[in-house]
């Protein structure tokens, strides 16, 4: 393990040699600094884990020197030394960034103490830092298609708002990486982020499950618990699957969200709670509405801002930079083999139909990465392990079906059509550019095949 670097401003020269031999006899490796200019420039040569910045220098003093360092590595780790030490200067120190303060004569036990206590911080933090990365990597939304980035644009602008967001998409499209990138991008970030699966919970408990429960309110409550909405307090709830909400549950909830209030079951306390509600069902909600399934009251409250996710199968370009993505994940995070990845191979995924949209294909990489013969991945391999299921024509259904000719043309232009309004999230004017079609037509043409975003190919 190589030695831990740690860098000396101070324009005593007595400070900066006892320092240095203590802390070279202490393993370290050490350079020092004359001044507080001197000191920037070292700095940026040398990456210390840590530095000793006197207070009181010619030039630029300490606390510039601090400001200056923070600003160019907001991770710098420093310790002021100061030989009369004010409380002004401590609290201005530590507001600058400043991990401590000594004060001159420096006493060798007190140095030593204080070091490993700021590099021990120090690893945590980098640790830290680390996990929110591995997190933000499994959690990445990746795709360069239009639909995604037109996705991606709604989550950047919904993001800093407290607005209620309601996610929709079928099964495996990546709901849950929408909720997570909204509160990742919120200022509620590093506040909870709290999830309820609410089709895996038996209806019988998802109101324990949110709003908590007193000890021996029903068989089996052994001891007080705090219920979701408590636990997400001052973040974020993502409720996931809300289309299979109990409606005793939903109207519950619709009162939480109404009045910012929980009471626990079998309790008579009302808790204040102040929850962002991110909420996510591959169900259409009308429809649930008009069965009687699910509380209209409840849709508003949540459908603030809408998001669609779309499916793989509209965004077939993205298959290829996805299967890099988890080919990538799983060598990093899960220790599996490192492979490549045959542009055959590539081809095949990309041809394939992925009704299990893209958790189906991260699946299906990962068995690739655990089963391919060789230390590539092959076309052969995906017709082996995979299938040979080629992809249905986007939105072209059985034109075989058509009596005429005519009809055939009106069905094929329909659903062409179609697909491309789906492939640029309906936004007809982009469509139209694409298609080298004036936007007047379009419109004519939306309107002769009666074309909408619930339209499903003839």
């Amino acid at each position: 393990m190589e030695p831990r670097r740690i860098l000396v401003i101070d324009d005593e020269p007595g400070i900066r040699q006892a320092l240095g031999q203590l802390l070279e006899y202490e393993g370290y490796e050490v350079r020092s600094a004359a001044s507080g200019l001197d000191g920037l420039a070292e700095y940026d040569r040398f990456r210390p884990h840590l530095v000793f910045l006197d207070v009181k220098m010619a030039g630029i003093d300490g606390l510039e020197t601090l400001r200056r360092l923070r600003t160019a590595d907001p991770s710098a780790v420093v310790v002021m030394i100061s030989g009369h030490a004010t409380i002004q200067t401590a609290v201005e120190a530590t507001q600058l960034g400043a991990f401590d303060i000594l004060e001159k004569p420096l006493d060798t036990d007190r140095v030593l103490l204080l070091l490993r206590n700021a590099l021990t911080q120090a690893d945590l933090s980098e640790e830290n830092s680390r996990l929110r990365q591995t997190i933000e990597s499994r959690y990445e939304i990746v795709g360069q298609s239009y639909v995604i980035r037109a996705l991606l644009e709604r989550i950047d602008k919904v993001a800093g708002t407290p607005a209620r967001v309601l996610i929709t998409g079928e099964n495996g499209t990546g709901k849950e990486l929408v909720a997570r990138a909204i509160h990742r991008g919120s200022p509620l970030a590093r506040k909870p982020f709290v999830e309820v699966n609410c089709a895996a919970i038996p209806s019988e408990l998802i109101e324990s499950e949110l709003f908590g429960h007193m000890k021996g309110s029903f068989t089996g409550a052994v001891a007080d618990r705090a219920g979701k909405f408590e636990q997400a307090d001052g973040g974020t709830l993502f409720l996931d699957e809300i289309g299979d909400m109990a409606l005793s549950a939903q109207a519950k909830v619709l009162r939480v969200l109404q009045d910012g209030v929980v009471t626990r079951i079998g309790g008579n306390k009302p808790v204040q709670v102040s929850v962002r509600v991110i909420a996510a069902t591959n169900k259409d909600l009308e429809h649930e509405i008009a069965e009687g399934r699910f509380r209209e009251d409840l849709y508003y409250r949540l459908n603030v801002v809408p998001i669609v996710v779309p499916p793989l199968r509209d965004r077939r370009e993205d298959i290829e930079p996805l299967v890099v993505h988890f080919l990538q994940q799983f060598a990093q995070r899960d220790g599996l083999p490192r492979r490549g990845i045959s542009n055959d191979a590539l081809a095949r995924l990309s041809a394939l139909e992925w009704p299990g949209n893209v958790r189906e294909l991260r699946n299906t990489v990962e068995r690739l990465v655990i089963l391919a013969a060789g230390p590539h991945i092959a076309a052969a391999d995906v017709e082996r392990l995979v299938g040979k299921r080629a992809a249905e024509p986007s939105g072209l259904g059985s034109l075989a079906d058509c009596r005429t000719f005519e009809e055939f043309k009106d069905a094929a232009e329909r659903s062409f059509l179609l697909a491309k309004l789906r492939a640029f999230d309906w936004n007809v004017s982009e469509t139209a550019r694409a298609l080298e079609m004036p936007r007047s037509n379009l419109y004519k043409k939306i309107e002769r095949y009666a074309l909408t975003r619930e339209s499903t190919p003839t």
